[in-house]
This record gives structure tokens, C-alpha cells and sequence, in this order.
């Protein structure tokens, strides 16, 4: 890519970044999470903090019940910041399970087998609290902990996260005396993370939200420069934009740590559901190196040339591991020897980037220092402004999200839900 490429987005993007800044763009009613960082509410975080310290007392597991946003920022952070068999390692802090993603009856068994022998609480994310697979399995958990507690302690271990003043949720909240967080007006789901909606989880995991929120707001400070050959975040919105508009359509997120590979899924959303409107949009896609490259490393090097990969490179490792000398040396792997795992897989990430880019594939390349938790805040920071400033380049509102409801209508009416009635005949008629 030539300098003066950026150099004439420049000014483009610029203009879209004091959009983001100044509320002035399409959707400007979802930008609370510009200055969420900020302009925390202190107090809410006080009773986040606690009801984790409270679920740490009393609970062996802790079910997360949400979809999209209202699970995948939580998910992706515990995976990153502790680790990907976060349940499965010894620690003093709660198993967590994420149900009412799907709509898999195996799945919601599997993880009622899991709880129904021990204390558990459940964390219920939803700003209408009628969506239905996070409302379905609400359904199935709340009655779960009445049985094991009765309904006044099951009460008590029923934490929502939803509207602050409507919704059948927030009713039923109230009416119950469940404790509740709030899901601000002016933060869409996928903005969602850094909120209730993401903090308390990422809490109960014993991981540090101050040092999150430090982490965001050090990107909110330093990300608020609109010109784009001096803030990366610009930089790299402008970077993708001009790969766009060269009929690269596909932007392949890669890891090379499988810790980051549900912040893979996080960044999918992020995008997907950003920019994909209007008959525009990157599609985003993910790959976890270098477990892929035996998949999928043949078709990013020989394949369709409509895509370009943005690797996300954690310069240093959570932990690492020594390679020893083998005496007989049979597999050939000595010259391995005497490094650490993180030295090979560098090596492995700058072999694949140049054959790749040799290969007509381009490769943007985003270094983070380490997967802290101020890191963490800093690269979700980074990431929601850069969507929004995307988005605004490509001419679509990135805070709606109006084809999402068409698939729903469609379920609601095949499945019999009363006022469906003419559209499910129609359906029905098409699918013969």
C-alpha cells in the first residue's frame, strides 16, 4: 500500500472520527460507550465488585445467561486474562458457564448436569428480558434454583444485568427484589463489555476491573486524535477501508495465542454486525495460528485474493515454556532446543505474514504488549472506536442492527407465537 493512499483518506477519516467523538453521525444515540471509560458510574462499580465477592463466597459456579454481546465481551476476557480452561484449572474462584447462546437442548442439559449438585448463582444479561434464548434458559435455570434453595434464597442468587427502567426483566426484577445492573440507554450490545454486562463476570473470575477500566480510559484519552498518521486506531480504520474499497471484502482476524481466540469471536460481532447493512460491509472471519494454518493456511495463501488478515500479535506471553534437548533426537527437533514456546511461535507468525503477503495477501499488524488486564481495556477500547469509525467510512450506521430482526419473525412464526399467524402460512407454503 503506497503512503499517499492514507494520506488521501486522511481527511475522510478524520471527519468520521470527530463523528464518533462529537455524537453528530447516524446512530449517535449509541455512542454512551465513547466516554463510558471516564465517566464509570463509580457506584454501580462499587456493587459490581461486591455481588462478586459475594458470588465467591457462596457459589461453586456461576451460569451467564446472555447472547451475542451479552456473552461474548465476558467470555472473551475470562479466556484471555485467565485462560481458555479457565474451569478446569484449580483456583478459588467459581466454574463459569455460558448458556442461552443457542438454542441446543444436549448443551443446556450438559450444563444442568454440571450445576444441579452444586451451589450455584446465576447472572441473567438482557436489556428486554424477552429475547428468546437467553429468556428460554432463564426460564429453565430460575426454576432449577427454587427447587435446590426455595424461592426467597433463589432470590438472592439471581443477579440481572438489563434496562434501567423498562423491560419484562427490570419488572420482574423489581417485583422479585432481585439485585439488578444496569445496561445504559446509549450502549448497544457488542459496546456492551465494559459495563455490568461484561464487568460482573469478568469480576466473579477474579480478574481486576479497575485495571480494565484504567486500561480503557488511557484509550480513550490517547484514541481521541482524529488524524489518522498520528492515532493507530484511525490508522488502522482508514487502512481497512482503503483495503475495502480495493475489493477486499474479507478481513481475517488472527491469533497466534488460543486464549485470544474467543476475543476472535468478540471482534466477529463487533464487525459483522457494525458494518454488514446496506449491501456493504467487511465480512469478518477468524483463524487461530498455527493450528489453522494445517486448515485453512491453504486457501489464505492460494485461495481467492479478497481478503487481507489484521494479526493480533501479544508480544509477551502469559507463560511460557522451555524446550529441553532430547538425547536421541528421533523426531529431528533439536534445533528447537534450548528456546521458549513463545520464540518458536514468533517465528512461526513472521514465516506465515511474509509468505502470505508474498502470497498477494496484505497483513496488518496490531502489537499488544501483554494480555493484562489494562491491555485487555486499552484493545476493546480500541477496537468499538475503530468499528465505529469504519462504519461511518463505508456509509452505514454501525449501532443498528436492523437485519437481525428478520430471522426472528420468521422463528416466532413458524413456531406458532400468536400474532404470527399470516406470515407463518406464507412460510409454511415456501418450505412446502
Amino acid at each position: 500500500m503506497a503512503p499517499h493512499e492514507l494520506e488521501a483518506i486522511a481527511p475522510l477519516t478524520a471527519a468520521a472520527a470527530r463523528q464518533v467523538e462529537d455524537g453528530s453521525g447516524l446512530g449517535s444515540d449509541y455512542l454512551g460507550w465513547v466516554h463510558l471509560p471516564t465517566g464509570h458510574d463509580r457506584e454501580e462499580l462499587t456493587r459490581i465488585k461486591a455481588a462478586a465477592a459475594r458470588i465467591r463466597s457462596d457459589s461453586q459456579v456461576l451460569v451467564v445467561i446472555g447472547i451475542g454481546g451479552s456473552y461474548l465481551g465476558a467470555r472473551s476476557a475470562i479466556d484471555l486474562l485467565r485462560s481458555p480452561l479457565y474451569n478446569s484449572l484449580p483456583k478459588d474462584t467459581p466454574d463459569i458457564y455460558f448458556v442461552g447462546c443457542n438454542l441446543s437442548g444436549g448443551y443446556l442439559s450438559e450444563i444442568i448436569r454440571l450445576c444441579r449438585d452444586r451451589d450455584f448463582s446465576v447472572n441473567v444479561i438482557s436489556k428486554s428480558g424477552t429475547t428468546t434464548e437467553p429468556a428460554l434458559a432463564f426460564r429453565v435455570f430460575r426454576k432449577l434454583l427454587e427447587e435446590k434453595y426455595g424461592r426467597e434464597e433463589a432470590g438472592r442468587r439471581i443477579y440481572c444485568t438489563t434496562d434501567k427502567a423498562r423491560g419484562t426483566l427490570k419488572a420482574q426484577a423489581d417485583r422479585e427484589g432481585w439485585e439488578s445492573f444496569v445496561i445504559p440507554d446509549d450502549v448497544g450490545g457488542r459496546y456492551s463489555v465494559l459495563t455490568a454486562v461484561g464487568l460482573l463476570p469478568i469480576a466473579v473470575a477474579g480478574a481486576d476491573v479497575d485495571r480494565i477500566l484504567a486500561g480503557a480510559q488511557q484509550a480513550e484519552r490517547e484514541l481521541s486524535e482524529p488524524d489518522p498518521l498520528k492515532n493507530p486506531c484511525c490508522r488502522y480504520a482508514a487502512l481497512r477501508n482503503i483495503l475495502y474499497r480495493k475489493g477486499k471484502t474479507t478481513e481475517v482476524f488472527v491469533t497466534y495465542d488460543p486464549a485470544f481466540t474467543m476475543m476472535n469471536e468478540w471482534l466477529k460481532q463487533l464487525f459483522g454486525e457494525s458494518e454488514g447493512k446496506d449491501g456493504k460491509g467487511i465480512f469478518p472471519a477468524s483463524v487461530t495460528f498455527s493450528t489453522d494454518l494445517h486448515s485453512m493456511g491453504q486457501y489464505i495463501q492460494d485461495g481467492v485474493r479478497n481478503l487481507f488478515e489484521t494479526v493480533v500479535d501479544i508480544c509477551k506471553p502469559r507463560e511460557d515454556f522451555f524446550v529441553e534437548e532430547d538425547p536421541e533426537n528421533l523426531d529431528g527437533l533439536n534445533f528447537l532446543s534450548g528456546q521458549e514456546m513463545s520464540a518458536i511461535c514468533r517465528r512461526a507468525m513472521e514465516g506465515t505474514v511474509l509468505a502470505h503477503t508474498q502470497g498477494g495477501v496484505p497483513n496488518i499488524l496490531l502489537e499488544v504488549p501483554d494480555a493484562s488486564e489494562e491491555e485487555y481495556g486499552y484493545l476493546v477500547y480500541f477496537f468499538e472506536k475503530a468499528c465505529g469509525i469504519s462504519g461511518y467510512l463505508m456509509g452505514v450506521n454501525p449501532f443498528d442492527q436492523p437485519g437481525v430482526e428478520a430471522y426472528k419473525k420468521n422463528m416466532f412464526a413458524l413456531l406458532g407465537k400468536p400474532g404470527y399467524e399470516d406470515l407463518r402460512a406464507g412460510l409454511l407454503e415456501k418450505l412446502g
